[in-house]
């Protein structure tokens, strides 16, 4: 699934591919805001992905998508 995240003051956003789903990424943006903490997010690779609560603009968390078997139409 794909999150995008915004920061403020800052042009570019964070886009990222997430093996976790909807309610579990926006239970840990929830929880992070609420502690004044750091988001951590993993993506599909391993990678860790830090961005502290505080400087959060938003967290657009796409719909999951199923993964397409074969060859579409030309």
């Amino acid at each position: 699934m794909e999150v995008k995240i915004g920061i403020q003051n800052v042009g570019r956003e964070i886009v990222l591919e997430s093996n976790q789903d909807a309610d579990t990424v926006a239970k840990l943006v929830a929880e992070s805001i609420k502690a004044g903490t750091e988001l951590h997010l993993k993506d599909e690779k391993g990678r860790l992905v830090i961005v502290p609560a505080s400087v959060l603009g938003y967290v657009e968390i796409g719909a999951q998508e199923a993964r397409r078997v074969g060859f579409g139409q030309l």
